[in-house]
Protein backbone atom coordinates (compact mmCIF):
# COMPACT_ATOMS: atom_id res chain seq x y z
CA UNK A 1 0.00 0.00 0.00
CA UNK A 2 1.43 3.62 -0.81
CA UNK A 3 0.74 6.65 0.48
CA UNK A 4 -2.98 7.77 1.53
CA UNK A 5 -5.48 10.60 2.08
CA UNK A 6 -8.19 10.84 5.15
CA UNK A 7 -10.39 13.79 5.53
CA UNK A 8 -12.30 14.29 8.63
CA UNK A 9 -14.89 17.55 8.94
CA UNK A 10 -16.21 19.36 11.72
CA UNK A 11 -18.74 22.35 12.47
CA UNK A 12 -19.13 25.32 14.59
CA UNK A 13 -21.70 25.76 16.99
CA UNK A 14 -23.39 28.23 14.86
CA UNK A 15 -24.18 24.96 12.74
CA UNK A 16 -28.06 24.93 12.56
CA UNK A 17 -27.78 20.90 13.80
CA UNK A 18 -25.47 21.65 16.45
CA UNK A 19 -27.94 24.57 17.46
CA UNK A 20 -30.28 21.78 17.99
CA UNK A 21 -27.86 19.39 19.75
CA UNK A 22 -27.19 22.10 22.31
CA UNK A 23 -30.43 22.82 23.05
CA UNK A 24 -31.53 18.88 23.49
CA UNK A 25 -28.45 18.78 25.85
CA UNK A 26 -28.65 21.73 27.87
CA UNK A 27 -32.50 20.64 28.49
CA UNK A 28 -31.17 17.18 29.77
CA UNK A 29 -28.57 19.26 32.09
CA UNK A 30 -31.11 21.46 33.58
CA UNK A 31 -33.29 17.89 34.24
CA UNK A 32 -29.97 16.25 35.63
CA UNK A 33 -29.26 19.36 37.80
CA UNK A 34 -32.09 18.91 39.62
CA UNK A 35 -33.33 15.11 39.19
CA UNK A 36 -30.55 12.72 38.16
CA UNK A 37 -32.95 10.06 37.75
CA UNK A 38 -34.83 11.57 35.26
CA UNK A 39 -34.99 10.07 31.86
CA UNK A 40 -34.83 12.47 29.31
CA UNK A 41 -34.79 11.38 25.26
CA UNK A 42 -34.92 15.32 24.25
CA UNK A 43 -34.79 15.94 20.62
CA UNK A 44 -35.21 19.82 18.43
CA UNK A 45 -35.90 21.02 14.71
CA UNK A 46 -34.78 24.55 13.68
CA UNK A 47 -35.44 26.39 10.69
CA UNK A 48 -36.15 30.20 9.55
CA UNK A 49 -37.52 31.65 12.56
CA UNK A 50 -38.97 28.51 14.61
CA UNK A 51 -37.46 26.03 16.77
CA UNK A 52 -39.15 22.81 17.68
CA UNK A 53 -38.68 20.86 20.90
CA UNK A 54 -40.29 17.11 20.82
CA UNK A 55 -39.55 13.94 22.93
CA UNK A 56 -40.26 11.79 26.15
CA UNK A 57 -39.36 13.26 29.46
CA UNK A 58 -40.20 11.73 32.78
CA UNK A 59 -39.05 13.95 35.93
CA UNK A 60 -40.08 15.08 39.41
CA UNK A 61 -38.74 18.68 38.73
CA UNK A 62 -40.07 21.75 36.03
CA UNK A 63 -37.65 23.45 33.84
CA UNK A 64 -38.42 26.14 31.45
CA UNK A 65 -37.61 24.37 28.01
CA UNK A 66 -38.46 27.75 25.61
CA UNK A 67 -36.18 29.93 28.22
CA UNK A 68 -33.48 27.33 27.91
CA UNK A 69 -33.71 26.84 24.55
CA UNK A 70 -33.17 30.67 23.93
CA UNK A 71 -30.54 30.86 26.18
CA UNK A 72 -28.30 28.32 23.56
CA UNK A 73 -29.37 30.40 21.03
CA UNK A 74 -28.22 33.98 22.70
CA UNK A 75 -24.76 32.01 24.33
CA UNK A 76 -24.19 31.03 20.03
CA UNK A 77 -24.47 34.54 18.80
CA UNK A 78 -28.27 34.38 16.87
CA UNK A 79 -28.75 37.73 18.62
CA UNK A 80 -30.93 40.55 16.60
CA UNK A 81 -31.97 40.28 13.08
CA UNK A 82 -28.47 40.86 11.59
CA UNK A 83 -27.43 37.35 12.63
CA UNK A 84 -30.36 35.73 10.64
CA UNK A 85 -31.95 34.44 13.36
CA UNK A 86 -32.93 35.96 16.77
CA UNK A 87 -32.75 34.08 20.24
CA UNK A 88 -35.59 36.73 21.52
CA UNK A 89 -37.63 37.09 18.75
CA UNK A 90 -37.79 33.34 17.06
CA UNK A 91 -41.11 30.97 17.92
CA UNK A 92 -40.40 28.06 20.32
CA UNK A 93 -42.58 25.14 20.65
CA UNK A 94 -42.70 22.49 22.83
CA UNK A 95 -44.40 18.75 22.51
CA UNK A 96 -43.28 16.61 24.87
CA UNK A 97 -44.33 13.12 26.58
CA UNK A 98 -43.76 11.06 29.23
CA UNK A 99 -41.44 8.30 28.83
CA UNK A 100 -43.07 4.80 27.44
CA UNK A 101 -43.61 2.40 30.30
CA UNK A 102 -43.04 -0.64 28.04
CA UNK A 103 -39.79 0.91 27.66
CA UNK A 104 -39.54 1.95 31.63
CA UNK A 105 -40.34 -1.94 32.72
CA UNK A 106 -36.38 -2.87 30.81
CA UNK A 107 -34.95 0.50 32.36
CA UNK A 108 -35.66 0.89 35.69
CA UNK A 109 -35.27 -3.32 36.27
CA UNK A 110 -33.05 -5.32 34.09
CA UNK A 111 -33.83 -8.80 33.41
CA UNK A 112 -31.33 -10.07 35.43
CA UNK A 113 -32.68 -8.51 38.18
CA UNK A 114 -36.13 -9.36 37.59
CA UNK A 115 -35.12 -13.54 37.39
CA UNK A 116 -33.29 -12.95 40.74
CA UNK A 117 -30.13 -10.55 40.45
CA UNK A 118 -29.17 -9.50 44.08
CA UNK A 119 -26.09 -7.29 42.41
CA UNK A 120 -27.27 -3.52 42.46
CA UNK A 121 -24.63 -2.91 39.08
CA UNK A 122 -27.79 -5.15 37.53
CA UNK A 123 -30.53 -2.15 38.31
CA UNK A 124 -30.62 -0.74 34.70
CA UNK A 125 -31.02 -2.81 31.92
CA UNK A 126 -30.04 -0.76 28.34
CA UNK A 127 -32.64 1.62 26.94
CA UNK A 128 -32.51 0.13 24.08
CA UNK A 129 -30.73 -2.80 21.66
CA UNK A 130 -28.28 -1.46 19.52
CA UNK A 131 -24.35 -1.39 18.50
CA UNK A 132 -21.94 1.24 19.83
CA UNK A 133 -18.45 1.35 18.73
CA UNK A 134 -15.61 3.36 20.52
CA UNK A 135 -12.00 4.26 19.36
CA UNK A 136 -8.62 5.49 19.48
CA UNK A 137 -5.36 5.35 18.11
CA UNK A 138 -1.53 7.07 18.56
CA UNK A 139 -2.03 10.35 16.49
CA UNK A 140 -2.25 12.85 18.78
CA UNK A 141 -1.48 13.39 22.63
CA UNK A 142 -5.24 12.72 23.21
CA UNK A 143 -5.37 9.29 21.18
CA UNK A 144 -7.59 10.38 18.25
CA UNK A 145 -7.43 10.37 14.96
CA UNK A 146 -5.20 13.38 13.24
CA UNK A 147 -7.74 14.57 11.20
CA UNK A 148 -11.07 14.73 13.27
CA UNK A 149 -8.85 16.28 15.87
CA UNK A 150 -7.43 19.21 13.35
CA UNK A 151 -11.29 20.09 12.22
CA UNK A 152 -12.39 20.49 15.68
CA UNK A 153 -9.18 22.62 17.12
CA UNK A 154 -9.94 24.89 13.85
CA UNK A 155 -13.47 24.97 14.41
CA UNK A 156 -13.06 25.73 17.79
CA UNK A 157 -10.69 28.79 16.79
CA UNK A 158 -13.27 29.77 14.22
CA UNK A 159 -15.76 30.42 16.97
CA UNK A 160 -12.95 32.06 19.59
CA UNK A 161 -11.75 34.65 17.44
CA UNK A 162 -15.42 35.66 16.21
CA UNK A 163 -16.60 36.14 19.76
CA UNK A 164 -13.26 37.97 20.78
CA UNK A 165 -14.54 40.20 17.92
CA UNK A 166 -11.07 39.87 16.19
CA UNK A 167 -13.24 39.82 12.94
CA UNK A 168 -16.86 42.21 13.10
CA UNK A 169 -17.79 40.38 9.74
CA UNK A 170 -18.29 36.90 11.13
CA UNK A 171 -21.48 35.41 11.87
CA UNK A 172 -22.01 32.24 13.99
CA UNK A 173 -21.94 29.22 11.40
CA UNK A 174 -19.04 27.70 9.87
CA UNK A 175 -18.04 24.40 8.51
CA UNK A 176 -14.01 23.25 8.41
CA UNK A 177 -12.21 19.90 7.38
CA UNK A 178 -8.67 18.30 7.06
CA UNK A 179 -6.70 16.21 4.89
CA UNK A 180 -4.26 14.70 5.93
CA UNK A 181 -1.27 12.49 4.00
CA UNK A 182 -0.04 9.19 5.96
CA UNK A 183 2.54 7.05 4.52
CA UNK A 184 1.97 3.48 3.98
CA UNK A 185 1.89 2.04 7.65
CA UNK A 186 -0.30 4.84 8.75
CA UNK A 187 2.18 7.66 10.00
CA UNK A 188 0.67 10.99 9.52
CA UNK A 189 2.89 12.87 7.12
CA UNK A 190 1.48 15.89 6.29
CA UNK A 191 -1.41 18.40 6.19
CA UNK A 192 -2.37 18.26 2.62
CA UNK A 193 -5.97 20.24 2.25
CA UNK A 194 -7.72 22.21 4.38
CA UNK A 195 -11.30 23.57 4.01
CA UNK A 196 -12.82 26.14 5.66
CA UNK A 197 -16.03 27.71 5.16
CA UNK A 198 -17.73 30.45 7.44
CA UNK A 199 -21.09 32.53 7.88
CA UNK A 200 -20.34 36.40 7.54
CA UNK A 201 -22.02 39.93 7.31
CA UNK A 202 -22.00 40.95 3.71
CA UNK A 203 -19.48 43.76 3.19
CA UNK A 204 -16.69 41.22 3.92
CA UNK A 205 -14.72 40.53 0.63
CA UNK A 206 -13.62 37.47 -0.13
CA UNK A 207 -10.21 38.22 -0.40
CA UNK A 208 -10.25 39.40 3.08
CA UNK A 209 -12.06 36.80 4.63
CA UNK A 210 -9.52 33.98 2.91
CA UNK A 211 -6.32 36.19 3.97
CA UNK A 212 -8.03 36.62 7.68
CA UNK A 213 -8.96 32.71 8.45
CA UNK A 214 -5.63 31.31 6.71
CA UNK A 215 -3.65 33.65 9.39
CA UNK A 216 -5.98 33.46 12.04
CA UNK A 217 -7.78 30.34 12.21
CA UNK A 218 -6.26 27.78 10.17
CA UNK A 219 -2.46 28.04 10.35
CA UNK A 220 -2.50 28.29 14.48
CA UNK A 221 -4.27 25.02 14.69
CA UNK A 222 -1.58 22.85 12.29
CA UNK A 223 1.32 22.19 14.30
CA UNK A 224 4.34 23.21 12.42
CA UNK A 225 6.20 19.70 11.63
CA UNK A 226 2.34 18.82 9.55
CA UNK A 227 2.53 21.83 7.20
CA UNK A 228 5.31 21.35 4.79
CA UNK A 229 4.72 24.37 3.05
CA UNK A 230 2.56 23.48 0.74
CA UNK A 231 -1.01 23.36 1.81
CA UNK A 232 -4.08 23.32 -0.60
CA UNK A 233 -6.77 25.92 0.89
CA UNK A 234 -10.52 26.46 -0.02
CA UNK A 235 -12.19 29.11 2.00
CA UNK A 236 -15.49 29.71 1.87
CA UNK A 237 -14.98 28.17 -2.09
CA UNK A 238 -18.16 29.30 -3.40
CA UNK A 239 -17.43 32.89 -2.63
CA UNK A 240 -20.26 34.46 -0.36
CA UNK A 241 -22.02 32.83 2.61
CA UNK A 242 -23.61 35.27 3.98
CA UNK A 243 -26.95 33.89 4.45
CA UNK A 244 -26.45 30.98 7.35
CA UNK A 245 -27.59 29.28 10.48
CA UNK A 246 -31.32 28.14 10.59
CA UNK A 247 -32.47 30.97 8.39
CA UNK A 248 -30.28 28.76 5.77
CA UNK A 249 -30.74 25.48 6.58
CA UNK A 250 -32.78 23.74 8.73
CA UNK A 251 -31.59 21.69 11.78
CA UNK A 252 -31.67 18.37 13.93
CA UNK A 253 -30.82 16.70 16.87
CA UNK A 254 -28.30 13.75 16.42
CA UNK A 255 -27.18 15.01 12.44
CA UNK A 256 -23.42 15.50 13.05
CA UNK A 257 -22.77 11.58 14.97
CA UNK A 258 -19.18 11.32 12.57
CA UNK A 259 -18.36 14.48 13.76
CA UNK A 260 -19.08 14.13 17.44
CA UNK A 261 -17.05 10.92 17.35
CA UNK A 262 -13.96 9.72 15.02
CA UNK A 263 -14.54 11.59 11.82
CA UNK A 264 -15.23 8.56 10.01
CA UNK A 265 -11.78 6.79 11.21
CA UNK A 266 -14.29 4.30 12.85
CA UNK A 267 -17.71 3.41 12.58
CA UNK A 268 -20.45 4.58 14.27
CA UNK A 269 -23.46 2.41 16.14
CA UNK A 270 -26.91 3.01 15.64
CA UNK A 271 -27.74 6.07 17.45
CA UNK A 272 -26.67 9.88 18.38
CA UNK A 273 -25.67 11.02 21.83
CA UNK A 274 -27.32 14.56 22.50
CA UNK A 275 -30.53 14.70 24.17
CA UNK A 276 -30.05 11.60 25.51
CA UNK A 277 -30.05 10.66 29.77
CA UNK A 278 -27.15 7.78 30.28
CA UNK A 279 -29.51 4.89 30.88
CA UNK A 280 -29.72 5.36 26.99
CA UNK A 281 -26.59 2.75 26.50
CA UNK A 282 -26.26 4.89 22.58
CA UNK A 283 -24.65 7.78 24.70
CA UNK A 284 -23.36 5.82 27.67
CA UNK A 285 -21.60 2.59 26.25
CA UNK A 286 -20.28 4.71 23.53
CA UNK A 287 -18.51 6.60 26.10
CA UNK A 288 -17.52 3.36 27.99
CA UNK A 289 -15.80 1.98 24.20
CA UNK A 290 -13.87 5.33 23.74
CA UNK A 291 -12.79 4.77 27.76
CA UNK A 292 -11.94 1.24 26.96
CA UNK A 293 -9.96 2.13 23.43
CA UNK A 294 -8.17 4.76 24.70
CA UNK A 295 -6.65 3.01 28.07
CA UNK A 296 -5.78 -0.06 25.74
CA UNK A 297 -3.54 2.16 23.22
CA UNK A 298 -2.55 4.31 26.40
CA UNK A 299 -0.88 0.80 27.36
CA UNK A 300 0.64 0.66 25.16
CA UNK A 301 -1.07 -2.57 23.82
CA UNK A 302 -1.62 -1.29 20.65
CA UNK A 303 -1.22 1.86 17.90
CA UNK A 304 -4.96 1.34 17.02
CA UNK A 305 -7.95 0.03 18.77
CA UNK A 306 -11.57 -0.42 18.05
CA UNK A 307 -14.28 -1.68 20.72
CA UNK A 308 -17.35 -2.66 19.47
CA UNK A 309 -20.16 -2.87 22.28
CA UNK A 310 -24.08 -4.59 21.62
CA UNK A 311 -27.23 -4.70 23.97
CA UNK A 312 -30.33 -5.77 24.42
CA UNK A 313 -33.04 -3.63 25.51
CA UNK A 314 -33.87 -3.95 29.48
CA UNK A 315 -31.00 -6.58 29.64
CA UNK A 316 -27.60 -5.31 31.85
CA UNK A 317 -25.12 -7.38 30.40
CA UNK A 318 -23.67 -6.57 26.74
CA UNK A 319 -24.73 -9.68 25.02
CA UNK A 320 -21.23 -8.95 22.21
CA UNK A 321 -18.50 -7.55 23.00
CA UNK A 322 -15.50 -7.36 20.23
CA UNK A 323 -11.87 -5.72 20.39
CA UNK A 324 -9.93 -5.05 16.85
CA UNK A 325 -6.28 -3.73 16.69
CA UNK A 326 -6.18 -3.63 13.26
CA UNK A 327 -2.47 -5.93 13.56
CA UNK A 328 -0.95 -3.18 15.61
CA UNK A 329 -1.42 -5.12 19.05
CA UNK A 330 1.48 -5.98 21.37
CA UNK A 331 -1.47 -9.57 22.17
CA UNK A 332 -3.85 -11.52 20.21
CA UNK A 333 -7.16 -9.63 20.05
CA UNK A 334 -8.64 -12.36 21.82
CA UNK A 335 -6.14 -11.72 24.69
CA UNK A 336 -7.59 -8.50 24.77
CA UNK A 337 -11.51 -9.34 24.69
CA UNK A 338 -10.72 -11.52 27.68
CA UNK A 339 -9.07 -8.77 29.21
CA UNK A 340 -11.76 -6.03 29.04
CA UNK A 341 -14.44 -8.71 30.03
CA UNK A 342 -12.46 -8.80 33.12
CA UNK A 343 -11.42 -5.68 34.33
CA UNK A 344 -14.34 -3.51 32.64
CA UNK A 345 -18.01 -3.91 33.79
CA UNK A 346 -20.06 -2.81 30.55
CA UNK A 347 -23.72 -2.97 32.15
CA UNK A 348 -25.50 0.74 32.27
CA UNK A 349 -25.53 1.14 36.26
CA UNK A 350 -21.74 0.42 36.10
CA UNK A 351 -21.13 2.34 33.00
CA UNK A 352 -23.37 5.46 34.63
CA UNK A 353 -21.18 4.78 38.15
CA UNK A 354 -18.05 4.26 37.27
CA UNK A 355 -17.88 7.57 35.05
CA UNK A 356 -20.33 9.39 37.01
CA UNK A 357 -22.85 10.17 34.00
CA UNK A 358 -25.93 11.66 35.99
CA UNK A 359 -24.30 15.26 35.95
CA UNK A 360 -24.92 18.14 34.06
CA UNK A 361 -22.16 18.03 31.77
CA UNK A 362 -23.49 17.40 28.36
CA UNK A 363 -24.29 20.61 26.56
CA UNK A 364 -20.96 21.89 26.47
CA UNK A 365 -19.81 18.43 24.67
CA UNK A 366 -22.74 18.77 22.37
CA UNK A 367 -20.24 20.70 19.82
CA UNK A 368 -16.83 19.84 18.96
CA UNK A 369 -16.56 16.22 19.59
CA UNK A 370 -17.91 13.85 22.50
CA UNK A 371 -14.54 12.62 22.09
CA UNK A 372 -11.34 13.21 22.54
CA UNK A 373 -12.38 15.78 24.89
CA UNK A 374 -9.86 16.34 27.57
CA UNK A 375 -10.41 20.34 27.90
CA UNK A 376 -13.55 19.44 29.49
CA UNK A 377 -12.45 16.73 31.63
CA UNK A 378 -14.90 14.34 30.09
CA UNK A 379 -14.47 11.10 32.30
CA UNK A 380 -14.42 8.43 29.80
CA UNK A 381 -10.97 10.49 28.28
CA UNK A 382 -9.18 8.86 31.85
CA UNK A 383 -6.26 6.80 31.69
CA UNK A 384 -6.74 5.05 34.93
CA UNK A 385 -7.56 1.92 33.93
CA UNK A 386 -3.94 1.01 32.43
CA UNK A 387 -2.60 -0.77 35.12
CA UNK A 388 -5.51 -3.05 35.35
CA UNK A 389 -4.85 -3.86 32.08
CA UNK A 390 -1.61 -4.87 32.38
CA UNK A 391 -2.17 -6.86 35.53
CA UNK A 392 -4.77 -9.14 33.85
CA UNK A 393 -2.39 -9.33 31.46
Amino acid sequence: MSKFLFSSESVTEGHPDKVCDQISDAVLDAILAEDPAGHVACECICTTGLVLIMGEISTSCYVDIPKIARGVIADIGYVGAASGFDSETCSVITTIDEQSDDIALGVNSSLEQKVGGADLALENGAGDQGIMFGYACDETPELMPLPISLSHKMAKRLAEVRKLGMFDYLLPDGKTQATVEYAADGTPLRVDTVVLSTHHRDYASLEQIRADMIEAVILPSIPSELNKGDIRFYVNPTGRFVKGGPAADSGLTGRKIIVDTYGGSAPHGGGCFSGKDPTKVDRSATYAARWVAKNIVAAGLAKRCQIQLAYAIGVANPVSINVVTFGTGAVPDAELSRVVNEVFDLRPTSIINKLNLKRPIYRKLAAYGHMGREDLAAPWEEVNMVEAIKSAL
